[in-house]
């Protein structure tokens, strides 16, 4: 699949990514690999497997619910881009 220098750069933008000059076509290569990777998958004969539903009828592992050393307040707002009294600023979703 064709991934143009433009796609990396709009990728990475969205991802928060700053990549130098020498990143951007080992960038590219990679994700071309990877999306035609991913579009072989489309050629796999699908037809007769059943769609799986759970997890091979196995139970979940569980584990005893210990409290554990949690974060501050201040170390988890540390690399918050933006934050307000003490709260995440989020965008609004409705």
């Amino acid at each position: 699949m064709e991934v143009t220098r433009e796609d990396v750069l709009r990728c990475a933008a969205l991802a928060h990514l700053s990549l130098h000059d020498d990143e951007i076509e080992p960038m590219r290569e990679a994700m071309a690999r990877m999306l035609t990777h991913a579009a072989s998958l489309d050629e796999l004969p699908l037809d007769q497997v059943e769609p799986m539903l759970a997890g091979m009828g196995r139970p979940l592992p569980r584990r005893e619910d210990v409290p554990g050393d949690t974060f501050t307040q201040a170390q988890a707002l540390r690399n918050a881009p933006e934050q307000d009294r003490g709260f995440f600023v989020v965008p609004k979703v409705l």
